[in-house]
């Protein structure tokens, strides 16, 4: 039987939703969307990527893993202007590691001050 790990809530709104920020199966981590959860978040798109990437290092080893096992990620900007920002934050932390990834410009996220929204997914392998 596969076990499934998550870890704790880390919002009122995961508790009050019902839903894993980041939840392992297996060898598989997935990280559910997640956005700069300072308030208020950075101003600059690169620098809330950058914050994002810094959760995933923590959720992923809270489950077991490194970002070295991250094989795909998914980045949401609200203005594609904010693309190159973005991609260098991806490269600062995964640039070694050369997951898949896709980045798109979107019409909005839950809140205006929020310009990217990033989920990914990691395998462990055992050994």
């Amino acid at each position: 039987m596969t076990t499934r790990q998550r870890i704790a809530p880390r919002s009122k709104f995961e508790e009050q939703t019902g839903f894993t920020r980041a939840l392992r199966v297996g060898d598989r981590i997935i990280i559910a969307g997640t956005i700069d959860d300072r308030m208020p978040p950075a101003a600059e798109a690169g620098d809330q990527a950058d914050r994002i990437f810094g959760l995933f290092a923590e959720y992923i080893a809270e489950l077991g893993g490194t970002m070295a096992d991250v094989v795909r990620v998914r980045m949401f900007v609200t203005d594609i202007a904010d693309a190159d920002a973005v991609s260098a934050a991806f490269s600062k932390h995964l640039k070694a590691t050369c997951p898949t990834g896709t980045l798109v410009a979107i019409n909005a996220l839950y809140r205006p001050e929020y310009k990217v929204e990033i989920e990914a997914e990691a395998v462990v392998l055992e050994g």
